[in-house]
């Protein structure tokens, strides 16, 4: 029995996770223009930059600039990601209206991304939520490898789940669950969010898929099937997959909505302003567009 939602909330992660993997560098205009636009569209939450140190990612060491920049739209959340309270802070002074922080699945990946274990990195992230909720800001939580990883290979949706957990106790509102390697399957997808929905809720949960396999949008199938209800997307499926050379990386927000659209559930994003935006960043970074809808209705 299928579960879909009459709604879905888009969360556009294009401006922040897709850029960051772009090679070349985007101007502070383009990426103004870009997260102007998508509001325009329709969207409602809009991940506008991350407060990380520029010696990790040069692509978002303007993101004060850019949140300094946006004409602000009533009812859209500009959302930032900030891994650390300096972040916290530089997020905070850029007005950002909503953080997020990011853990792990898997242990072999914590490590050797950010040298410490999950739950160390949990630790590092709690004074970042306390400060935010003192401070009125609501903060969601990403968990990345949630079906696989490129070190361990698949992950035990339990393990899943117990990082879910901890950041909903810890005070994020929402988890997203992010398949960064675009490894998993439907009936993986499947399993591991039975699992998860069980321990946190399904109401808690958003589905960040990659398309590296190309099976983000059967996943997103099943994850809407389950009653998951918000999904994170990228325009024009922007940010590669540095785990797969040559490899798409997150799932193009045009594809989802083309899907959504024909199921008849409602996202409040207009397809023909989303195509505009995604013709544009493709045109500011100098390649082709890569979602199959603006190839089909480009």
């Amino acid at each position: 029995m299928n579960n879909f939602p009459e709604t879905v909330s888009l969360v556009e992660v294009g401006p922040r996770d897709g850029l960051q993997n772009e090679k070349s560098e985007v101007s502070t205009q383009t990426k103004v223009d870009l997260v102007e636009m998508l509001a325009d569209a329709g969207h409602r939450h809009i991940e506008t930059g991350s407060f990380v140190s520029p010696k990790w990612v040069p692509q978002m060491a303007d993101s004060d600039a850019v949140f300094a920049q946006i004409k602000r739209r009533e009812g859209v959340t500009y959302s930032a990601l900030t891994p650390n309270i300096k972040g916290f802070e530089n997020a905070l002074a850029a007005r950002a209206d909503e953080v997020a922080i990011f853990g792990a699945a898997s242990e072999s990946f914590s490590q050797k991304n950010i040298n410490c274990s999950v739950d160390e990195s949990l630790d590092r992230f709690a004074p970042v939520v306390s400060q935010a909720r003192a401070n009125g800001l609501r903060v969601r939580g990403y968990v990345s490898c949630v079906l696989g990883c490129p070190y361990e290979g698949e992950i035990a949706p339990a393990a899943v789940a117990s990082v879910a957990k901890k950041m909903l106790d810890m005070g994020c509102y929402e988890i997203s669950l992010g398949d960064t390697i675009g490894t998993g399957t439907p009936v993986k997808t499947q399993r591991m969010l039975e699992v998860v929905a069980d321990a946190v809720g399904v109401d808690k949960l958003a589905a960040h898929f990659h398309d590296t396999y190309g099976q983000a949008l059967a996943n997103l199938y099943v994850a809407l099937s389950c009653g998951v209800s918000t999904i994170d997307s990228a325009v024009a499926g922007l940010g590669g997959c540095p785990y797969a050379k040559g490899a798409s990386g997150n799932v193009a927000t045009e594809d989802v909505l083309y899907m959504l659209d024909g199921m008849g559930i409602h996202t409040g994003v207009n397809m023909q302003k989303l195509l505009r935006a995604s013709v544009f960043i493709m045109q500011a970074v100098g390649r082709p567009p890569s979602s199959k809808v603006a190839n089909a209705m480009g």
